[in-house]
Formats: C-alpha cells, sequence, structure tokens
C-alpha cells in the first residue's frame, strides 16, 4: 500500500501566544449560496471554565477553493455574567433562517461543580441570522419557555456540539444531553446523576421549542442526529453518542425525537478513556456512478462491496420501476421533497452515514472517517480513513453537493467538509478545515490484513503529550 493520502487542511483557528484558545468547532453548509459558516468557543484557557464568547468565520465555495473571511467575534450570543459554550447550528431551508444555539454557563462555574451540588445554573439560548451569518439577531434565552420546570431535574445539560438538522417535515433538531439527578443526598453524596442524550425540535420554524424524550438505558452524552432513509422504505432517526463506556452508543427514533429506542453499544467504532465527541452525517446513496467510478469503488471496498453492489443495484432496480420524475433532488441537504402524498419512501435512494473521530482507544490522536452503509446495525462501520496523523479531539461534518465534473476521479456530487481540533503536541492549537469526496474516501478505506480494528497503535509507535479531556 502507498503512502497515506491526507486531504488539504485550512487552519482556520490558532491558539494565540496570549493563551487564549479555539475548541469545539460547529461547521455549517448553506447549499444555496455555497457558503460554510464555520464556530467554535473562544476561550482564555484550555479549560472548559475559562470559555468565553462563540467565535465565526465565514467561507464561500467556489468548486475547488473556499475564500474565508476574518474571524468575527459573536458579541450578541452571550448572557450578561454569563459564558456562552457548545455551539449547535441548524439551518431551516424553508425560511432561510439559521439559528445558532447555544448554553450560557453563569461565571466560570465548571460542570462537575453543577453535578456534584446539582445546582444547574446553564441557560438555553441561540442567536438567529437571515442573511447567511452576515448579521445576527439579540440573544433568546428559552430555558423557561421550553424546559421549564424540568430544570430541576437537571444538574446541567448542553447541546451538540456541532450542527443539528432539518427533517423533510420541516422540523428542525437541535441534539442535547443532560444529566438527570435521581437523588440529592445518596450514601453521603450530595447528588447522584446519570447523562442521558435527547433532542430539542422545533415544528414551527424555529418559533417555538419543544424536547424529546431521554435515551433510556446507557450513558450518553455529547451526540448528533441523522435522518435515514432505509432501503426498505422506512425512516428513522439515528443517534450517534459519546459514553464512557469505551465505545459509541447508537440509538434509534421512529417517531424524529419524540421517543428513542434503547441504545446499543457500537464496537467497531472505539472511545478513548471518557469518550470525546464525535460527528456523523448522511447522504444519498451514489447509486449513478460512471462505469470506471464503480469499479473502484468495489475494489476499494474489499469485504464488503458485494453488501454495497447489491444495495446499490436493488436501489436502481426500484428506481427504473419508478417514475424517475418523482423523485426529490436530495432528502439530506435542507431541500423539500418532491414525492406527492401517498407515494411511497422507496423512491429515495437509501443513507448512508459517515462519522469522524480519534481513532485511539487509549487517546485522543488520529482522526479518521468512517463509512456505513447500514447505519441501523452497529457492525456496519468500516476501517476508519485517518485524515489527520497526531493529537485531534472533536470534529463537525458537513455534506455538499458539487457541480458534475468532467472526469471519472470522483463521483459528481458527493463530498464532504470537516472541521476538527488538532496540533503537534496538544489536540488544542488549532482548529483545521477539510473537504474530501466521496471517492477519496472510499479509495482510503483501509482493507486487507494489515488492518487491525481496535488496535491503531500497532500501525506505528509515537509518543505523545495530551491535554486532559474536555
Amino acid at each position: 500500500m502507498g503512502s497515506p493520502y491526507f486531504p488539504a487542511r485550512t487552519v482556520l483557528f490558532r491558539k494565540e501566544a496570549s493563551g487564549v484558545t479555539y475548541r469545539i468547532p460547529a461547521l455549517l453548509y448553506l447549499p444555496g449560496s455555497t457558503t460554510f459558516l464555520a464556530f467554535c468557543e473562544e476561550r482564555f484557557s484550555p479549560d472548559d471554565a475559562q470559555a468565553n464568547l462563540l467565535a465565526l468565520r465565514r467561507g464561500v465555495f467556489y468548486r475547488n477553493y473556499v475564500e474565508w473571511e476574518d474571524m468575527t467575534a459573536l458579541e450578541s450570543a452571550q448572557l450578561r455574567g454569563y459564558r456562552s459554550m457548545n455551539p449547535c447550528p441548524v439551518y431551516d431551508e424553508f425560511t432561510g433562517t439559521v439559528f445558532l444555539f447555544f448554553i450560557a454557563v453563569l461565571g466560570h462555574t465548571s460542570e462537575s461543580q453543577q453535578l456534584i451540588t446539582g445546582k444547574n445554573v446553564t441557560r438555553l439560548c441561540y442567536v438567529s441570522s437571515g442573511d447567511q451569518g452576515r448579521s445576527w439577531s439579540s440573544v433568546t434565552d428559552l430555558t423557561q419557555c421550553t424546559i421549564g420546570d424540568t430544570i430541576e431535574d437537571w444538574a446541567t445539560f448542553a447541546l451538540g456540539p456541532g450542527h443539528g438538522i432539518q427533517l423533510k417535515s420541516g422540523r428542525l433538531l437541535v441534539p442535547a444531553y443532560a444529566y438527570y439527578i435521581h437523588c440529592r443526598e445518596c450514601f453521603g453524596k450530595v447528588c447522584l446523576t446519570t447523562p442521558h442524550s435527547f433532542c430539542f425540535h422545533s415544528d414551527t420554524h424555529g418559533r417555538t421549542w419543544r424536547f424529546g424524550e431521554f435515551v433510556p438505558n446507557l450513558k450518553t452524552v455529547e451526540c448528533q442526529m441523522v435522518s435515514v432513509d432505509e432501503e426498505s422504505g422506512t425512516n428513522v432517526l439515528y443517534c450517534n453518542a459519546r459514553t464512557p463506556l469505551g465505545y459509541r452508543v447508537q440509538a434509534l427514533s421512529l417517531d424524529d425525537g419524540a421517543v428513542f429506542q434503547e441504545g446499543q453499544l457500537v464496537q467497531k467504532l472505539v472511545e478513548p478513556p471518557h469518550g470525546c465527541h464525535g460527528s456523523t452525517v448522511g447522504f444519498p446513496a451514489p447509486f449513478d456512478f460512471q462505469s470506471q467510478t464503480l469499479s473502484a469503488t468495489h475494489k476499494a471496498l474489499t469485504g464488503w462491496q458485494e453488501q454495497a453492489s447489491q444495495t446499490l443495484l436493488r436501489s436502481r432496480s426500484t428506481m427504473l420501476d419508478r417514475n424517475p420524475v418523482a423523485l426529490p433532488t436530495s432528502s439530506h441537504c435542507g431541500k423539500k421533497s418532491q414525492l406527492h402524498k401517498g407515494q411511497s419512501a422507496k423512491f429515495l435512494p437509501p443513507t448512508w452515514v459517515i462519522y469522524s473521530h480519534p481513532t485511539f482507544p487509549s487517546s485522543r490522536l488520529d482522526l479518521g472517517i468512517y463509512l456505513s452503509l447500514f447505519p441501523r446495525d452497529p457492525d456496519s462501520w468500516t476501517e476508519p480513513w485517518v485524515i489527520y496523523e497526531g493529537p485531534s479531539a472533536y470534529s463537525d461534518l458537513a455534506y455538499l453537493e458539487l457541480p458534475s465534473l468532467d472526469s471519472f476521479d470522483s463521483p459528481p456530487g458527493i463530498a464532504f467538509a470537516c472541521l476538527f481540533e488538532n496540533g503537534t503536541q496538544t489536540p488544542y492549537e488549532e482548529i483545521s478545515f477539510s473537504i474530501f469526496t466521496f471517492y477519496d474516501l472510499i479509495r482510503n478505506i483501509p482493507r486487507g490484513e494489515g488492518c487491525f480494528r481496535g488496535k491503531p497503535e500497532m500501525r506505528r509507535s509515537r509518543k505523545w503529550n495530551h491535554c486532559s479531556v474536555a
């Protein structure tokens, strides 16, 4: 096998000599204006309790490069006396509105302090933009009207971090998690809590918000959601969450996030000690490849290419048996579905999912991209393609549709962007941005006997300095 391939990388945020650090990336792509919005937290130091404001860089995508504007501090995205954390943007394509959700935490109160005392000092807030992130509204505090008295049962809560999504119905979803208080004085402990993932949602284009039930069984914290159209014609909401259990947890909802089924451990997706945030994004299965590209795809997917081939052929057969005019242009980029009432969901291509996360089970090293053709199945994930070798931590993914290319090098229309924390000595020195195509991914997925699942340290031997986890 040749030398590893890493996609081109642009540093958008870099730790300053004064100690100011940029952490917790969140990425949103606005297809109508081909604009990227890259958010993060500006902190006085890497410590969570030293968070300050949210920062933004806007970038316009011009086919083969992105032109980035200077960094902007989002002064309106704050409450007086509170620090702004966990940026979580979501785009309503129906109204053209970007909502930037975040939590506001009182002073320098840490998460651990809230867990020990059971005194929740966190607020649910957002600002919005109607001009692709050029200007932002004043802050709205949703805590009382959305969470209400339930806040007393949560020692603390947080969002995402990273992007939210919009379903074809128009529902907006913002991933979240809360530490539920089981009792305030148990066996000498002041407060006993368990974390659970869930989501806030709006069916009124952001005018009102509600929240669904927790992932019920396993401990789950930072999470992201994907709307998955399945080959059978069903649709499920897929949740992928961080845990302290050594592996990721996935959970499914059959009612768009109101209730989640029991979570499952995904043993092909390892977590370092205490876990780390990861990102997921879905995209329509690409079954209109040129013949040369399809052949290359099959070669790259050694070990499970038969499943990929069968999925593509079944989906193509279904498409040819139906009226192609009824097909939606995309079921994952916020566009309205062109299906008419009563038509079968089998007109839709199945959803495939990619996932980004550090690949070492022992520390935050080597950011990788994994692919699943059948996200309902926790054993369906491929080996990771490492896109950054070295200390790396939080990341956020975006799916984008490229214009058709006059080349066989990549399937037209399929590309991804990743915003991620990285460095040479610690993962918190920079936040970088990369774009790669679907063909880049399948060409670089490891395969064969040289791949060691769960033992990436066997690829090489290297010692790194790394900070405490967030």
